[in-house]
């Protein structure tokens, strides 16, 4: 195409574009541009180039009670430097970016073909991240040194403090040391496996061609092993000073094994009033026995399985577990006869399911507040519902995997959108809603029960309505064809040319400089 056959075009979408402009700043041409109020949230959006682009600003809550669901907030309090500073903004290239920031909370996240990058920021905390493989994180201590720790899993760990002692540099499988890491407080390792040392509050374990031979020690506690042939471990009962500054104690225990996992013998809770005692002889047998709990096992694991629960208040009767399960007692009842049928019940939850994985129920009860929760093909249909019972409000979410996901807060706020793929397997991942739930986004409706508005859009934008208690919007095809009406009257658009009689003047346009006057004028208004 020539230059100046471009600019033509240009400027003629930029023509069509602003005569499609209303005065409230409101811009419907489908999926090429739309500017809009938005539904669920207090703020406004623009969606172009169809599926791709979506930005959305959410004004500063304070704003909240002066405006209609059809005003916007006026451009002299807007552009405040002060409520710049408390704006949230969100940008999505979907499906390969999205950036969101609320300077309120000093938080940014940006993903870039979710979850391959990832970067999340709060205040001054950081992490980045690229295939779960290579990260990058940094923040202040509860000293105030600034910190950074890097990964290339599982390769390379370091970290760099402006406090030198608490720097570390790892290279797998070389040498280093590490702290924080892979579940354990400290790590140190030369020639992995053959000396790995690590370190669980007190207790301390030195492998020797891990995780073969190990000794270990700590507070009253004594213990090694060349697995899997013999090992033996030993801890008196010792005490410690939990978060709140009191002395609590820790059990001691007493463990051993010959050629494991055959024959295991334990000791746990010594030194309390729930001790229990464990031995086991695979295939033959395995007993534990308590003052809460006993159970006993023969011929595992085709075997039966006895146990009584006296804390909870059940017996229980197992046969080649899980497949059948019986238990009787005030505090538990279970039926199950695996894959197909199976149903439990204790006090607060009942859960049962018809040939699994096909069809499963779940229902908690805990205080005021009530979950249920259906099932079918594990992923392929879900359904949750919750309700307080002292407020009255509740909860609800159904997806129909690939097809739908519906869902309804705590406060009212309903969505719907088909196609839902990947929303309907993780409907609370922020960063899936946000990179690629509006590229699949062929039908979507969104409704707030706090203001009464309501919108619909179908493949993106092609066909909009909104609707809210003052007035009622649509538009169709790019934009083509535009209605609106109101208290004003009614009016239609056909190719951007207005027929009918013309609203009054929009309401939300006005403001002084400073952002004081801005808000008296916004309060005035209602």
């Amino acid at each position: 195409m020539r230059i100046p056959n471009a600019l033509g075009l240009l400027g003629f979408c930029g023509v069509l574009l602003a005569a499609s402009e209303d005065a409230d700043r409101s811009v419907a041409a489908g999926p090429a541009y739309s500017h809009y109020r938005l539904t669920l949230g207090f703020g406004e959006g623009r969606r172009f180039l169809g599926p791709v682009g979506i930005s959305e600003t959410s004004w500063p809550q304070r704003f909240n009670g002066s405006l209609a669901p059809d005003e916007w907030l006026p451009e002299s309090v807007r552009d405040n430097p002060s409520v710049v500073a408390e704006t949230a903004r969100s940008l999505t290239l979907a499906p390969l970016f999205s950036h969101y920031t609320e300077p309120a909370v000093q938080a940014t996240h940006w993903d870039f073909l979710y979850p391959v990058v990832t970067y999340d920021a709060y205040a001054s905390e950081s992490r980045l991240q690229v295939f779960q493989l290579l990260s990058l994180s940094g923040g202040d201590t509860q000293s105030g040194e600034q910190e950074r720790t890097y990964t290339v899993f599982p390769f390379y760990f370091a970290r760099r403090s402006e406090d030198p002692a608490r720097n570390y540099t790892a290279v797998w499988p070389i040498y280093g040391r590490m702290e924080n890491r892979l579940f354990r407080d400290e790590t140190e390792f030369a020639l992995w496996p053959l000396y790995v040392k690590t370190r669980k509050r007190d207790v301390v374990t030195r492998n020797y061609v891990a995780p073969f031979v190990h000794v270990r020690e700590g507070d009253g506690l004594r213990g090694w092993q060349f697995w899997p042939f013999y090992g033996h471990e030993s801890k008196t009962l010792t005490s410690r000073t939990n978060t709140v500054g009191e002395l609590e104690p820790v059990p001691g225990h007493e463990k051993s094994f010959v050629l494991w996992p055959f024959y295991v013998r334990g000791d746990q809770g010594m030194g309390t009033t729930n001790a229990m005692h464990q031995r086991m002889m695979l295939p033959f047998y395995s007993v534990q026995l308590s003052p809460a709990r006993d159970s006993r096992t023969y011929f595992w694991p085709f075997g039966v399985t006895l146990s009584e629960d006296r804390e909870i208040g059940y017996r229980q009767t197992a046969v080649v577990w899980p497949f059948f399960i019986r238990a009787r007692g005030p505090g538990k009842q279970e039926d199950r006869l695996w894959p197909f049928y199976g149903q439990t019940r204790y006090e607060e939850l009942t859960s049962r399911f018809f040939l699994w994985p096909l069809v499963a129920q779940r229902r908690v009860s805990r205080g005021p507040l009530k979950r249920d929760i259906d099932q079918v093909g594990l992923v392929l249909f879900n359904s949750t519902r919750e309700r307080n019972e002292q407020t009255g409000q509740t909860q609800k979410r159904t997806g129909l995997w690939p097809l739908f996901l519906w869902k309804r807060d705590w406060e009212g706020l309903e969505s719907f959108q088909c196609l839902a793929p990947l929303s309907a397997l993780m409907p609370k991942n922020a960063s899936i809603a946000r990179t690629y739930a509006p590229f699949f986004a062929l039908w979507r409706s969104e409704k707030n029960g706090q203001t009464g508005a309501s919108s619909q859009s179908v493949l993106w934008n092609l066909y909009r309505r909104e609707r809210t208690p003052e007035k009622r919007k649509s538009s169709f095809l790019f934009g083509l064809f535009q209605y609106e009406s109101g208290s004003a009257g009614k009016r239609v658009k056909l190719f951007f040319i207005p027929f009918g009689r013309s609203p009054g003047p929009a309401q939300g346009t006005g403001g002084t400089d400073d952002e004081a006057a801005g808000q008296d004028h916004v309060s005035g208004r209602r």
